[in-house]
């Protein structure tokens, strides 16, 4: 289902009663054109049907794998255009929240798929697209058409019988131009109460949300903390010992050798400020000094100032957001920003972002070369760190570029 088709089918509107003139006119025959196509995906719904079906007792056998390895991804691809199409008539988006697959093989993915009740909901629209789904996609084709079929039969047989049904032709075109779009959206009712989700199972998938996120934070957390420590006793600590080593040292030779004691004093000096360096960088690396006094978009632009490509910084952010959000939304930057400098081979790159109805949204982009794995460490771990406030990462990056990184996460002021 291609871009263009889902605008068509959107500018038929909300499938409520138009006037009686031209505009309502090609309104309904776009109704009935969708109609047609709800109709003529009869033929491949019917025929995943059966072979669904036959799936399961060919499992017994190698044939019942390689046939579930073309079926249920037709499948989907046969529903994701239906949901699309639907989700468009009804002004709503209509998502398939299959089981996750990652992590698979060739025989453990067949028993995820008979376990995911979404599978079978796409199973059950199968029959009901190939039965009752095309019994009602039908009816709006057969009344805009039934008139002018009995017409030119009555012209050129001339019985009576057909006159008769030419006669009747008329009210048949007034029963179309009223039930049209309330048949349609009959359609688009009965597919998004099969292929949507029931409230149930949008909780479910939400607890499974949530846990999974917990316990990624979790993690990320207890690996922030060993970080910190680690930077520490690497660092501070230790630059800190020396300096208390040095002192006592110092204050043995003071009567005694007082040009060492000197020396000493300086290297304790310098150790100390060496120490107070490496403690500023612990800090930065917890809560950035320009998050803190400039906001996110001031510590954004002071992220893109020392990159060697060009950066464009638009952001209309307020302030007041919940400095949790800010320091995952300025650390996510940063990760793209320095993904963008190491890879992407760019010679722009952007950042864009706003604030509006209780979500915060930021764009990072480039004109590299493209190819970002969103999978990847980096891009994982910001769609983690994201996860973490409800947040999601999309990551849009085909061969040859650009690569464009958008970035939501709802939260109040």
């Amino acid at each position: 289902m291609t871009d263009w088709t889902v605008m068509w089918v959107r500018r038929i509107g909300s499938l409520r009663p138009t006037p009686v003139d031209e505009d309502g006119l090609v309104d309904r025959l776009r109704l009935t054109a969708v109609s047609l196509g709800y109709a003529l995906a009869m033929a491949p719904a019917l025929a995943l049907a059966i072979l669904s079906i036959l799936c399961i007792p060919l499992g017994l056998v190698t044939v019942g794998f390689a046939l579930a390895f073309a079926v249920v991804p037709a499948t989907a691809a046969l529903t994701a255009v239906h949901r699309r199409v639907s989700g468009a008539l009804l002004g709503e988006e209509l998502r398939a929240a299959y089981a996750d697959t990652t992590g698979t093989n060739l025989f453990t993915r067949p028993a995820r798929w008979v376990t995911d009740r979404v599978r079978w909901r796409d199973v059950g629209f199968l029959w009901f697209s190939a039965t009752g789904g095309f019994v009602l996609s039908l009816l709006p084709v057969a009344m805009l058409t039934f008139p002018f079929s009995s017409l030119v039969q009555a012209i050129v047989f001339g019985g009576w019988v057909q006159w008769l049904l030419a006669l009747l032709g008329g009210p048949v075109l007034v029963g179309w131009w009223c039930a049209a779009p309330a048949l349609v959206r009959a359609r688009a009712l009965a597919e998004r109460g099969i292929l949507g989700h029931s409230r149930v199972e949008e909780l479910e998938q939400r607890v499974t949300e949530v846990t999974e996120s917990r316990a990624e934070t979790l993690d990320h957390s207890a690996a922030e903390v060993r970080r910190i420590e680690r930077d520490l006793h690497d660092g501070a600590q230790a630059r800190i010992a020396a300096v208390g080593m040095n002192v006592g040292l110092a204050e043995k030779l003071l009567e005694s050798d007082p040009a060492a004691a000197a020396e000493l004093l300086r290297e304790a000096r310098e150790s100390t400020i060496t120490a107070l360096e490496d403690l500023r960088s612990v800090v930065r690396g917890i809560h950035p000094p320009a998050l803190a006094d400039r906001g996110l978009a001031g510590g954004i632009e002071a992220l893109a100032l020392p990159l060697p490509l060009p950066v464009t910084v638009a952001l209309d952010v307020p302030a007041g957001l919940p400095d949790p959000v800010e320091s995952a939304a300025y650390f996510a930057v940063a990760e793209c920003l320095a993904n963008t400098a190491k890879h992407a081979a760019a010679t722009r790159a952007w950042v864009t972002g706003a604030y509006a109805d209780g979500v915060l949204r930021l764009v990072v982009g480039d004109d590299g070369r493209g190819g970002a794995d969103p999978a990847g460490s980096g891009l994982s771990g910001v769609a983690r760190r994201l996860a973490a406030f409800d947040g999601r990462l999309d990551v849009l990056s085909p061969a040859g570029g650009p690569t464009v990184v958008t970035m939501e996460v709802p939260c109040g002021r």
